[in-house]
């Protein structure tokens, strides 16, 4: 049940009402807007919150039902909207009694935390912990007996994913460019929204309906785990990628063109909202529904699809079809801008048009009578009709008619002016209304009264049209082969090579590709390799941003603290550049400390880890324990003379140079500054001085300097006739300047 402000909570003990010792309550809030969810719960049984991202959900809520427990019934509330406010709520989780912080933790202290443990990007999940904060303070659920100074303590917060569906967190879909929006190119449309941009998901969507792609969508942002969906959707696609069924999927993608948005016409039609389009749209659909069915029949019956299409789309599709063909005038429909019947559909409204089609010339005929009745100075008259008010005798308006009362003639009553034409209502006008009455008014109410029927009959039979909704995103192609495989004989493999090497495309490549196998797309990839994903986290440096210090770090602090608390045994964690753009020696041991905490775990519970670095004294220095579920991979490089090769080849082994210059050479950098560069390097790492190249202008500089103190010693300012300022200006600032120049290199 929606409260009226569209939005959703619900609350409800889970226990036995005797009230044993180990009931608990359990409190759900759920936020719905604009096909998004977002929702949280409080467990009393161990003081903990579970909150999931922000997730689509159509109009029925099924999302919301599956995380419900369909055995019982809950206590429902509704929240007033200021409740589910965003920066209340952030100020509610901030002042929460949360027990594993320390009592002395500044507000600055909690937000890093809570960071670290919930995704700010939800936001519609923060509005509903807000709301569930209060209901917990309302109720003092737990802390019924204490003051009331002391909070519902919050022991644990948890993230929750529903079940048989991949929890991929925001990063993910960022790095990974699943998703990406941009402005739309025509300036007409700037205020129309974005337009999704080079994407995988615009790569992938080759749907011929708006409700195929917005299915399409659903699958991507709500990846399953369940085999024989995917099965199903494989079944489907290697179906329709060979050359000879491609007339077939032609023909299923002209009319999958025509499939709109059922529930919504259905919705509009039970509220009595029913447009012109509308039945248009109905009628396409309706069609096109039974043209897929009788291809859909002549299809291979071993696959899912095309049997649950052949059974599924029933005779009362073509029922309803051939109703609205038989009574809809789409032509004088959209003439008239209402529903209008075919003629042979209702006998008393064909002899209404009829009257009205001949009321034209009927018309005249009295009017051409009424003009013998009429003053000599009156020129001409007309009989009109006019809905609602019915005939009138029009006459123009003359020169001599200024006022009111200069409107007056004998025998008729005057009604109105418009346009400066006069209208009266006469004898014969009146009897014209007793005879005819209201013919168009009587057509429109009949006729409303047949749409009133035709909806009846459809809605009745709105269970057949829902089926026709579920097609229109299974008939989409998919790019091909990326990859041979997914190798996770290693749960932890640490990746090392120099800069551009491929780290950073091999990591994309394994999370594209576990990706496309987890929304059923056609990728050579085992069901057990599958079936271990239940999460993607992802943590890479963005190339569209610039790393700035501290600021940059917190972030990969945040995303590094999501992936340690949230990834299970069958997680997959891509890590690329954790730590870069600041200090080498806090971004080194925080990665080694993050890795070293996941080989300690049980083996069962080690995510496969994919991590590429630069920092090579990782390993170089054995900062990370020994573990057989430890592999250390590279990417592979030749050197040809000074030139490096990139093979592109990722082999077992670690990469023991950066090659730093080799790197800078090929970047552009000049050869004698990428010479400097090496020897400084060598010195460096050698423990030797490193000397400047530019010893004899540093000994000019300092005889400069010396000759400048010499100067200012001598300087006697008790001399009242010298210029101090003048001496500053030419003799002293000038030298100075000199020697505060920036030297060569």
């Amino acid at each position: 049940m929606l409260a009226p402000e569209n939005l959703r909570q619900e609350g409800g003990g889970q226990g036995f009402e005797d009230e044993e010792e180990d009931a608990s309550e359990v409190l759900l809030s759920v936020l719905v807007q604009h096909g998004q969810v977002g929702l949280c719960f409080y467990d009393s049984k161990d003081s903990s919150v579970h909150f999931m991202s922000d997730a689509p959900d159509n109009h029925e809520l099924h999302l919301v039902a599956r995380a419900s427990n369909p055995d019982y019934k809950p206590e429902v509330v509704t929240y007033p909207y200021v409740d589910f406010g965003l920066e209340v709520g952030k100020q509610r989780l901030l002042s929460a009694n949360l027990p594993i912080l320390p009592a002395s933790a500044s507000e600055k202290d909690k937000m890093s935390y809570l960071s670290s443990c919930i995704s700010f990007d939800s936001q519609l999940m923060l509005r509903s912990l807000g709301a569930l904060l209060k209901c917990l303070d309302r109720r003092r659920v737990g802390v019924e007996l204490e003051d009331s100074s002391v909070g519902v303590p919050i022991l644990q917060l948890l993230a929750y994913t529903l079940k048989g569906i991949v929890k991929i967190d925001s990063d993910t879909y960022s790095v990974l460019q699943i998703f990406k929006s941009e402005l739309h190119p025509s300036v007409y449309k700037l205020n129309s929204g974005e337009k999704e941009g080079f994407s995988l998901y615009g790569i992938l969507n080759r749907c011929r309906c708006k409700f195929g792609s917005r299915l399409l969508r659903k699958w991507f942002l709500r990846p399953t785990l369940d085999l024989a969906v995917l099965n199903r959707r494989q079944e489907v696609i290697s179906f329709f990628i060979l050359p000879q069924n491609s007339d077939c999927l032609r023909t299923l993608q002209s009319s999958l063109r025509n499939i709109r948005n059922i529930p919504t016409l259905l919705r509009r039609m039970s509220l009595s909202h029913t447009k012109v389009t509308d039945w248009q749209s109905l009628y396409k659909t309706v069609y096109s529904a039974v043209c897929i069915r009788d291809t859909a029949r002549h299809l291979p019956q071993r696959i899912k699809l095309f049997r649950d299409v052949s059974e599924g789309f029933s005779d009362d599709l073509q029922h309803i079809a051939a109703l609205i063909s038989r009574i809809v005038d789409f032509e004088g429909s959209v003439a008239e801008n209402r529903f209008t019947v075919k003629p042979n559909v209702d006998p008393q409204i064909d002899e209404k048009k009829r009257q009205m089609m001949g009321l034209s010339d009927f018309l005249t005929d009295v009017a051409r009578r009424e003009l013998e009745n009429l003053e000599p100075r009156i020129p001409s008259c007309c009989v009109i009709y006019i809905p609602l008010i019915g005939f009138l005798l029009s006459v123009p308006r003359l020169p001599s008619m200024i006022e009111k009362e200069d409107f007056e003639i004998p025998g008729l009553d005057f009604m109105f002016l418009s346009k400066d034409r006069l209208h009266y209502r006469s004898r014969k006008t009146r009897e014209l209304d007793d005879l005819l009455g209201d013919l168009h008014c009587d057509i429109r109410d009949m006729e409303t009264a047949i749409m009133t029927q035709l909806q009846n009959a459809v809605l009745k039979r709105s269970s057949s049209l829902y089926k026709t909704s579920a097609c229109g995103a299974l008939f989409f192609s998919v790019c091909g082969q990326l990859l041979d495989s997914i190798d996770f004989t290693g749960r932890v493999k640490i990746i090392t090579g120099p800069n551009s090497s491929g780290k950073s495309i091999y990591l994309k490549q394994v999370g594209l590709i576990v990706f496309m196998a987890l929304i059923g797309s056609n990728v050579p990839a085992k069901e057990a390799e599958i079936g271990l994903v239940d999460g993607i986290f992802t943590r890479m440096q963005s190339r569209e941003s610039v790393s700035i210090g501290l600021s940059t770090f917190m972030i990969d602090l945040n995303q590094m603290a999501q992936a340690l608390n949230s990834s299970t045994g069958n997680s997959l964690v891509l890590i690329d550049e954790f730590g870069k753009g600041t200090n080498t020696v806090d971004g080194l041991s925080l990665l080694a400390a993050s890795v070293s905490f996941w080989l300690r775990k049980a083996p069962v519970d080690v995510p496969h880890v994919l991590l590429a670095t630069n920092f090579h004294s990782l390993l170089q220095l054995g900062l990370l324990p020994s573990s057989e579920m430890l592999s250390l991979l590279t990417l592979e490089t030749a050197l040809d003379g000074n030139e490096l090769v990139f093979l592109y080849q990722l082999k077992e082994g670690i990469c023991r140079s950066s090659y730093a210059a080799n790197i800078a050479t090929l970047a552009g950098l000049p050869t004698n500054l990428v010479q400097r560069g090496v020897e400084v390097s060598e010195l460096y790492r050698t423990g030797k001085p490193i000397k400047r190249v530019d010893n004899a202008s540093c000994d000019e500089k300092t005889s400069r300097c010396k000759n400048v103190v010499e100067m200012f010693l001598k300087f006697n300012l008790d001399d009242k006739s010298l210029d101090l300022l003048s001496f500053l200006k030419e003799e002293l600032l000038p030298s100075a300047g000199e020697l505060l120049s920036p030297p060569d290199i």
